[in-house]
């Protein structure tokens, strides 16, 4: 696909919350630039494979993760004693930026498991701790995580139908079907919610498990292609037949799923802002390299002032919104409440993918509609942006609602 080689000025422009690097021995514009200097050499070459799946993607991601680990750029978040490198969320804001560049950024860099592996280290059984942790942080196992289903809101998820029925010998039979999970046709490890006990609206019945795929009765239903199109990455449908797991896959506490899942919520949010500013700011630099080096009969397209609109609105949102997810970042960082700063910023950041990436195939023309450039799929992303991890909507009302409570 084709790429801006320049980077442009505004690559740099979003380091704030950033400071030193992996154990305190980089300087974060350093690793900034190594992170954007990897993703360009390794992992944009490889996305048309990587897109496609199959063994072969599977090898090419095998490599790339182990050039990631030679440059001391693996796992870089993750916890030290399960071998990751412990960066801070406030120091590790710039390089999430930075990697997410690529959707498969996080995966080629060992970030990808974070949240999961955040979860199963404080919630998680000693077996699961011990015996999966280490391999995830090392990228032997692949993990995703499941809640959303077929026919009921993502949104409220009280109204989860997959069920988990205790056994006599303290094992569970888990039975449903989720949809929307990312990687699952590739993970090795699903955390899932399921009700354990009464029924919908009742908070206190939700549970989540954490489960092998290999497991018997575990199935890969489907791919679900995003906008007509498919990827490794991409969305599935999985069902649970029967599964049995053992007493020690809860996680968490019995009927305390909710809690569980709220507090990796807002940092999965907050860390998908980020890797969509990402993508914006691939998409502005595709777009910045395109008016500065097509020429047609009327001269650059960089002389036209239509073009020059298109760079300067896409410029404004960036500026725009990425202060706005660092303040996220910065609150979360601290422990403070961020429910308004991390609602502003999903709206924010998604909505900028969006029009940054549309602007930029504006200024393609009809090769940004074309396989030659990332473009279309950046686009995909950006329109899925406003939906993933609670639409719009939900942010809007719910950030208006507790702004005005303060009023009151």
């Amino acid at each position: 696909m084709e790429e801006a080689t320049g980077a442009g000025t505004e690559t740099g422009a979003g380091e704030a919350g950033a400071g030193a690097g992996p154990g305190g021995g980089l300087d974060s514009g350093l690793l900034r630039k190594r992170v954007v200097g990897f993703l360009r050499e390794h992992v944009l070459p490889c996305e048309d494979v990587l897109d496609a799946g199959g063994p072969k993607a599977d090898t090419v991601l095998r490599g790339v993760q182990e050039q990631a680990r030679r440059e001391g750029l693996w796992a870089v978040p993750l916890p030290v004693e399960l071998g990751g490198q412990g960066l801070d969320l406030a120091r590790y804001a710039a390089y999430a930026e930075a990697e997410g560049a690529s959707d498969h950024g996080p995966a080629a860099l060992g970030s990808a498991p974070l949240l999961d592996v955040l979860m199963l280290r404080r919630h998680g059984t000693p077996r699961v701790r011990e015996e999966w942790l280490p391999r995830v942080v090392a990228g032997d196992l692949r993990t995703c995580y499941a809640m959303t289903e077929p026919g009921v809101p993502g949104t409220d998820p009280v109204a989860t139908t997959t069920r988990a029925d205790l056994r006599p010998d303290g094992s569970w039979r888990l039975t449903g079907r989720k949809w929307f999970t990312s990687g699952a046709a590739g993970a090795d490890l699903v955390t899932v919610l399921a009700r354990t006990d009464g029924a919908s609206p009742d908070r206190d019945g939700l549970s989540l498990f954490v489960v092998p795929t290999t497991a018997p009765g575990f199935r890969v239903v489907r791919e679900l292609p995003v906008l007509g199109a498919s990827g490794a990455g991409g969305q599935w449908e999985i069902a649970f037949e029967g599964v049995r797991v053992p007493g020690d896959g809860l996680v968490g506490e019995r009927g305390a799923a909710l809690t569980v899942a709220g507090e990796r919520l807002q940092l999965g949010r907050t860390l998908r802002c980020l890797r969509w500013l990402g993508q914006a700011q691939r998409a502005f630099d595709l777009m910045a390299a395109r008016a500065v080096t097509r020429t047609g009969s009327r001269g650059p397209l960089a002389s036209h002032q239509l073009v020059q609109a298109h760079v300067f609105e896409s410029l404004l949102a960036l500026r725009t919104a990425r202060p706005l997810v660092h303040e996220a970042v910065a609150l979360l960082a601290a422990g403070a409440d961020a429910h308004v700063e991390v609602g502003l910023a999903k709206v924010a950041a998604a909505r900028t993918l969006q029009q940054v990436v549309d602007a930029a195939i504006q200024v393609h023309g009809a090769a940004g509609l074309g396989p030659d450039t990332a473009l279309p799929a950046l686009l995909r992303t950006g329109r899925a942006a406003r939906i993933l991890d609670g639409p719009d909507e939900l942010h809007i009302t719910s950030v208006a609602r507790r702004v005005l409570r303060g009023y009151a």
